[in-house]
């Protein structure tokens, strides 16, 4: 049972009498900022999607993420899946069921409007800045946020709220996010086909997700493993050719 301790997590601020989580304010900020970062990244580059077809499949990407998000962060405890409500299913939701189901959300889109040219290139710095601000949010909500680690001896572990020294899994994203900003940052000039940004940024980051997941108190869904472990192994399954002639480049 987890119970509270002299840590200062959750960060909380209190508005008339009431207190509340900093993570919603780094949600819709970083929401924001991402979106920002995506028009301004936009500007002076030639698009050869269309902007009525763009707005169709962000349209797509918003849509399958909501539905993506909701439906993974559901199948994480499998035992909701017996008394299941649309309460739970509205607050459940989780970043990777976010983008597996966004991406699935443009193919789908793209195939009906006639889209054939890859979108996704453009997105991936604006991606990572969201993602970086947002866990920032996760990260202040300890362990009222399902995405604390196990406990752990390492110097990195932290008292999240419970009395337990734990791995600190946002901060390691955090990290990692850095990190990723970096490499595209380093690449950003390198000639490279259209849309294998975006692959290598989604086989990237949820590459780092199936294996974080692994010191995280996750749920079995099928064969030890998790709904994350899955969506992962999911994406490596869609980009198995991009993988695999990414792999020849760099080794052959």
């Amino acid at each position: 049972m987890i119970t509270k301790s002299d840590s200062p997590f959750p960060f909380q601020f209190e508005l008339f009498g009431n207190l509340y989580h900093y993570h919603y304010i780094f949600e819709t900020l970083a929401f924001i900022m991402g979106v920002r970062v995506y028009y301004y990244l936009k500007k002076g580059i030639p698009d050869p999607i269309s902007d009525e077809h763009r707005l169709w499949i962000m349209l797509g990407a918003m849509l399958g993420a909501l539905i993506g998000s909701r439906v993974v962060a559901v199948l994480e405890t499998p035992e909701v899946l017996h008394h299941l409500s649309f309460a739970v299913l509205y607050q459940s939701k989780t970043i990777v069921g976010g983008l597996l189901g966004g991406l699935f959300g443009v193919e789908i889109i793209k195939k009906i409007i006639g889209v054939n040219i890859a979108s996704g290139d453009i997105y991936v710095i604006p991606i990572i800045i969201a993602l970086f601000i947002g866990r920032i949010g996760c990260f202040s909500m300890g362990i009222d946020e399902p995405t604390y680690g196990i406990p752990t001896t390492l110097f990195s572990g932290m008292d999240l709220g419970d009395g337990i020294l734990r791995h600190p899994i946002m901060l390691y994203e955090m990290v990692y996010l850095v990190l990723l900003f970096c490499f595209f940052m380093a690449i950003k000039n390198k000639t490279l086909i259209n849309g294998d940004r975006f692959k290598l940024f989604m086989v990237l980051y949820f590459l780092f997700r199936f294996l974080i997941e692994f010191i995280k108190p996750y749920q079995s869904l099928f064969l030890n493993l998790s709904s994350i472990h899955w969506s992962a192994m999911l994406i490596f399954a869609y980009y198995y050719t991009f993988m695999i002639r990414l792999t020849r480049t760099i080794f052959i």
